[in-house]
């Protein structure tokens, strides 16, 4: 992207019909770390990349809890994702001191989105660099949206976003049907294959990822690092095991040098030797 005349004010409209700011907000998005999201009928788990700006810093939070019932994941700027989980969690204990009752995931997005709107209309504020995954369970169910700094809102049954999101989405795409019948396991699973995807070959580990679970009878929680490390090396056990499984064994090649050689002492002419080791197919051995 490059700096043009339009882009000097919010408000200002290109003659293509574009706000350029509001395209270099959903920009900061892309190149924040990557951000994940799955649900189920009743549960939701998010996930992210904790990327470090020096070996000698530690990483920056990009899981909140909002409400037992509600939580986020954020990619893009992470100063502006404080700020909107805060609002979030203010609207939570808001909405629960006067009705008694948790507020809607639904009607929580809506607000959200409704705030980010107002920052692309005014000229003297900027819109949030930052998408927003929601994930949260109410009387309707399990709910993953993903909010964008435009103001659009949308309900995912999985979602990723941040930078090399792209593979990871690819991965969902693939398994997103069998998603709203997985188990809470079988969906961390999911979560952290998908976060894999995103790495370009780097080893996952529990300490460059956060996974957060959500669940009827279950609270929302990040879940320690032990635990994570624990998932992650189930998972790659499975995985090596899988592979041996497919690969032919040495006893299989010992077995098909006698069976070529019984062929070809059958065979008396020459043609007949040929006709027995053209026999001799992969699938016979």
């Amino acid at each position: 992207m490059f700096r043009n005349q339009y882009d000097t004010d919010v408000t200002t409209w290109s003659p293509a019909g574009r706000l350029f700011q509001v395209e270099y907000a959903m920009e900061a998005v892309k190149q924040g770390s990557a951000a994940i999201g799955l649900r189920s009928k009743t549960h939701v788990v998010l996930a992210c990349v904790n990327k470090t700006n020096s070996e000698l810093s530690s990483h920056q939070k990009k899981i909140f809890k909002v409400d037992d019932h509600i939580g986020v994941a954020i990619a893009g700027l992470t100063a502006d994702g404080r700020v909107l989980s805060r609002y979030m969690r203010s609207e939570c204990i808001n909405y629960n001191y006067t009705y008694e009752s948790p507020l809607p995931v639904g009607r929580l997005v809506v607000q959200l989105a409704d705030k980010a709107q107002v920052c692309t209309q005014r000229s003297w504020k900027r819109p949030y660099g930052v998408g927003l995954l929601v994930g949260g369970l109410d009387e309707s169910g399990a709910h993953l949206y993903y909010n964008c700094p435009s103001g659009n809102y949308f309900e995912y049954q999985a979602f990723a976003i941040g930078s090399r999101s792209q593979a990871a989405k690819t991965y969902l795409e693939r398994r997103f049907e069998s998603f709203k019948d997985s188990t809470r396991e079988d969906l961390i699973k999911d979560a952290l294959i998908a976060t894999r995807e995103t790495l370009q070959g780097e080893k996952l580990r529990s300490s460059i990822c956060t996974i957060a679970v959500l669940g009827a009878g279950e609270a929302f929680h990040i879940l320690d690092q032990e635990t994570v490390q624990k998932l992650i090396d189930e998972f790659e056990i499975v995985a090596e095991e899988e592979v041996p499984a497919a690969e032919p064994g040495p006893d299989a090649d010992q077995d098909a040098a006698p069976a070529e050689g019984s062929a070809a002492a059958e065979g008396t002419p020459a043609d007949q030797g040929a006709a027995a080791e053209e026999g001799a197919a992969p699938m016979d051995i």
